[in-house]
This record gives structure tokens, sequence and C-alpha cells, in this order.
């Protein structure tokens, strides 16, 4: 038996940060983690390998345009084992960072196993009983599956099985037109599977503006099937090969291909916890918290997958960055999401940050302006020949930035300087009078934000009065 003054369950991005902050507080602190490394969800079967999916899938698309160009041929599909050797060394370089030995030095003692509590400030892991003063819970998440009939008689794969794959199936059918599979289908795409993605809703990335949704399904559907609206009924298994039925719009329809990735969503992984134990409060599948991350037992926090905000790994990094405090200092400090951007890693990327304009115009009304430019306006994309893309701005009528989003070549790089300017509380009118060098991709906020001074400058009364006074100076 052994005493701690804080215990936190869960090596992921949200447990690391907590453990690593208290630490250095000096603060006597055990890390527990299910799993044989540190690092979670997001280093082993989620952001690092799929990222690394991502640059690798794109290269080989590259690659097999310029054979064509040149005459010759190349087919990412010969080069699939070089492709999940390189997703593999990424994960391996990150985990030495993110490894037990970084823990250890700072004083943190890591067990590994699966936790369970046995009353509120009693933890068993394994054979060890560990005591806590306070706990932070930061399991993560795991991946759901729906209930569709015959889909527990046939083999599937999900994200956190997909990159043991040692071929690049012919052919696959990807359920889930989220992040997880878009980034995903389109990676299978491009080195040389043919993908079909089915997606239950009537849009897919319903989180993001309109405008965003219409340029980026016209692009993923140059690559792949991507059908909306599909209402999957069964699954099977027919010589070798799944089969899904499913009805669009009331009309029978049938896919089939040599793999099925289930990318549905993910949910908190709590079962192991026994959460009843500890008498912490569940509701609708997440861990039950203040604005503070404060459970029903005012000293067990939660934060990240576990709770239902942002289901992303800085979200959950700027949870653990606010738990610190809270949990040993009694604070009450707390995120806003508000502010909060985020990427989808198709290509081309999408950028969120704040309120889309369906959501703005239903909050403020009329008291909403939109600046909008082309990538097509930009000299560094037309260089780059990476036109496809946009930058929209979304403010009041007084200038105050309130949604930013983009679509284009690394936008999740340049259009941080948004988030920076909302986050100071700056007007899209600072925006323009930045400097930005000259041919950056960048420049394509700047663009944006100048229309901000065109609209003013144009409708003002003093622009009427140079006029005049111009034509009377002539």
């Amino acid at each position: 038996m052994k005493d701690y003054q804080l215990i936190v369950i869960g090596g992921g991005a949200a447990g690391m940060t907590v453990a690593a902050g208290a630490a250095n507080l000096g603060a006597k602190v055990a890390l527990v983690e299910k799993k044989k490394h540190l690092g979670g969800d997001c280093l082993h079967v989620g952001c690092i390998p799929s990222k690394a999916l991502i640059a690798a899938s794109k290269e080989a698309s590259s690659m097999m345009q310029a054979a064509r160009v040149l005459g010759t041929e190349f087919d990412g599909r010969d080069h699939y084992q070089s492709t999940k050797a390189r997703v593999d060394r990424a994960r391996e370089i990150i985990q030495e960072h993110d490894g037990t030995e970084r823990f250890t030095k700072l004083g943190v003692d890591v067990y590994i196993g699966e936790a369970s509590f046995q009353s509120p400030y009693e933890l068993k892991v394994g054979d060890d009983l560990l005591i806590g003063k306070k706990f932070v819970i930061a399991t993560g998440s795991q991946p759901t599956v729906p209930p569709i009939d015959g889909l527990d008689t046939v083999p599937y794969l999900t994200n956190e099985d997909v990159f043991h794959e040692e071929t690049l199936p012919e052919s696959i059918i990807v359920i889930g037109a989220g992040t997880i599979g878009l980034e995903l289908a389109q990676s299978f795409a491009r080195l040389g599977s043919q993908v079909t993605v089915l997606e239950a809703l009537d849009t897919f990335l319903p989180k993001e503006d309109e405008s965003v949704r219409t340029l980026l399904k016209s692009q993923l559907e140059m690559a792949m099937r991507l059908k909306i609206g599909v209402d999957v009924k069964h699954i099977s298994e027919v010589d070798g090969k799944i089969r899904v039925e499913a009805e669009i719009y009331g009309e029978t329809v049938h896919y089939e291909a040599d793999k099925l990735l289930m990318a549905t969503g993910r949910k908190p992984r709590l079962e192991a916890l026994r959460l009843d134990r500890a008498h912490v409060h569940v509701k609708d599948g997440y861990v039950d918290v203040s604005s503070t991350y404060r459970t029903s037992q005012p000293h067990i926090f939660a934060i990240g997958d576990t709770i239902n905000t942002l289901p992303f790994t800085h979200a959950a990094g700027e949870e653990g960055k606010a738990v610190v405090a809270n949990a040993l200092f009694g604070l009450w400090n707390k995120v806003d999401y508000k502010k909060m951007p985020w990427i989808t890693f198709t290509d081309p990327e999408v950028f969120h940050v704040g309120l889309t304009e369906a959501e703005a115009r239903e909050q403020y009304g009329e008291d909403v302006d939109i600046f909008e430019a082309k990538l097509s306006e930009v000299d560094r994309f037309v260089a780059d020949r990476q036109e496809t893309g946009f930058v929209k701005i979304i403010t009041r009528k007084n200038g105050k930035i309130i949604g930013g989003h983009a679509v284009g070549m690394t936008a999740g790089d340049w259009m941080q300087i948004v988030v920076y300017a909302m986050q100071r509380g700056d007007k899209i009118g600072k925006l323009s009078r930045m400097i930005y060098p000259y041919p950056s991709r960048s420049e394509a906020v700047k663009k944006a934000a100048d229309l901000y001074w065109r609209k003013r400058l144009f409708n003002s009364p003093l622009t009427d009065l140079a006029r005049k006074y111009f034509e009377w100076t002539r």
C-alpha cells in the first residue's frame, strides 16, 4: 500500500501533462497506464500513425502523378511495407520522448496495469493498492461500433488495429465519414486501394462550415466513392469479400470490398475503472464534471476524452494544464472552448476555430460580416500549384472575430494567427495591418482581412468627401 498526493489514471496526452506538471511542483505523484507504453491512443493508434500514413500516401500520390507525366509507372501498393515501417518508426521516435524513464526522472511512480477503484480513495493496479489524496481520471476513449446486423460475424478493422495491417487492401469499405474515417480513407486511396466511404448522416463533418464541406466533398470524391445518407442494413462475408447491404433514400444498394474499416465514433474508456465504487457520477457515458473538471467527488477530477468536451489531444492537454492547479491548490481554472481550434488532416487540410457562418447568423442575426478570399488569389499558392481552397473569417459588424475557417494546403499552420487574434480579443483590422512576408501562404489571411478595410473605406462618408474633393481640384 502506497500513499500519493495525486494519482493520475491514464498515460496519454492529458495524463502525462498532469503527472509532469504536478511532479515539477513537488507533489508525490503516481501515473497509471493500462498498456505497456505511455503515450495513449494519440501516439499508438491515432494522431501520430495516421499523420505518418497521410504523409507517406501523399508522397506516393505525387510519385504516381510524376510517373504518369514521365511515361513510366509507380504503384504505391508495392511500397506499402516501407510505408508501414515509416509509420512504426514515427511512433518509436516519439515513444522515446514520452517513455517511462522521463517520468521516473521527475519523481513520478509509474504503474503499468488495469486500474480499478476500490473506494473513493483507494485504487487497485494489479497487486498494488494505491491510496490517493486527489485523483485525475484521463483514461481516454475507445472505438464505438453500432449494432449492425451481421457485423459480429465478419472481420473488421478499427483505428486500433488498422495500422498493423501487413498488406494494402485492394479495396476497402469505410463506414463513417468523420475525421478518422476520411483521413484514413484518403490515405488508402492514394496508396492505391479502391475506397468506398459510407456515412449514415445526411451530411459529413457536421461541425464544419457548409462552404468547407462543399469544397472538401468535391475534392475527396476525386479519389474515392463518398456516399452520404447511407443506412447500413446488413453486413456479411461472401467468397472472402465483405458485403454491405444498405439503403439510400429508399433504394437498396450493395457494396463489396476486401476489408472493412469501422470509423463510427469513439466513447470514453471507463468500464474497468469501477467508478461506482468511487461514487463518481457518469452521464450519457461520460464522467459528469463541472466546468473546472471536478466530479461528484470533489477530490476526483476528470479530463480528456472521458468528459464531454472537444475530443482533441490539444484540448486534453489544455485541460491537463488547468486541472493541475485545481487538484493541488483548489483553484478553479477552466478552458475556453470557444477559441479552441481543430484541424482535419485531409488534403486539402481543413481548419476550424469559433463559430461557423450558420452558427454566427443564428446567434447574432444581422450583426455578422463575412470576409472570404480564395487561395487562387494568393501568389504563393499559385506558385505551388495548390490553388484549391479559401479563407473565411467571420466577425461582428464591429470587426470582432468570432470564427475562422480555411481549406487548403497546410491550412492548420498559417491560420494559427487567427487563433492568436481571437484569444487576444483583436479585431480583424489588426490582421490586415500586420506585415506578412512575401510570398508566404499566410498572405491568404491578409487577403481576407484586407476586405474589412476595403468595405469600411468604400462605405465611409469620408470616402465620398474625398471623391468630391478630387473631382473639384482636377
